[in-house]
């Protein structure tokens, strides 16, 4: 049975009005978000809710596409039968994509050459992810800059602010992080790429590689007994 982050239900609340879809998991509310509703976040609870000042027939666009692309995402979508339907649009890979291929190549680097390399990829100057995101910073503080409220002008420097200050600071650190460990030259002591060879003194017949076992768990100590209370005679 799907556990129960893979259940959504998308529906227009009687009280407000408004298109909700609630559960899901953090992939069910990335598909949301890109299909165009608002995350809502809560002490108890994180929803989505349709952008205010659309018009019905909009709103019922934008949740039937949101329910079309939950179902093709394999989710169960209990949702109001305005919005059903047999629609599965084809998934592609989102941006962000690339960036979490990085995660996965530190967790399976057995050498400091092989982590620095990843790193590079957030760090380069020209055309490194970093650079990229302060690229996307800056081109939307200008975006604010021209929408005329009062308001903009200081999303707009606020947004600035982000990218030479915030995104300085962590840009600089991982590029020394980076350029320690491409000075470093040294295997990573708890990992290392096994070859499927078996020495010729391995004492075990049935060993199909060299590599150590993995250490043992430490078995948990039982707590001393309780201590008696009573009064001695």
């Amino acid at each position: 049975m799907p556990s129960a982050d893979r259940f959504l239900t998308v529906h227009r609340d009687p009280h407000s009005e408004e298109i909700l879809a609630r559960g899901g998991d953090s992939e069910a509310h990335s598909i949301l978000e890109r299909a165009g509703f608002v995350p809502v976040v809560r002490l108890h609870e994180t929803y989505h809710r349709a952008p205010t000042g659309l018009d019905r027939d909009t709103e019922k666009q934008l949740a039937t596409l949101a329910v079309a692309q939950l179902k093709s995402a394999g989710y169960h979508v209990d949702c109001a039968e305005d919005f059903d339907t047999e629609a599965r649009p084809a998934r592609y890979s989102p941006l962000g994509s690339p960036v979490a291929h990085l995660a996965e190549r530190l967790q399976q680097a057995t050498t400091t050459e092989d982590a620095a390399e990843a790193l590079t990829e957030l760090t380069a100057p020209y055309d490194g992810i970093l650079a990229a995101i302060e690229q996307v910073l800056y081109a939307t503080a200008d975006f604010h800059d021209g929408l005329g409220d009062r308001a903009d002008s200081s999303t707009a420097r606020r947004l600035r602010h982000l990218a030479d200050e915030y995104l300085h600071v962590i840009r600089t650190d991982l590029v020394h992080t980076r350029n320690g460990l491409a000075d470093r030259h040294a295997p990573h002591p708890g990992r290392s790429t096994c070859t499927a060879e078996v020495p010729a003194d391995e004492r075990e017949r049935s060993a199909v590689c060299a590599c150590r076992p993995p250490p043992r768990a430490a078995v948990p100590v039982p707590p001393p007994p309780p201590v008696a209370t009573g009064l001695r005679r």
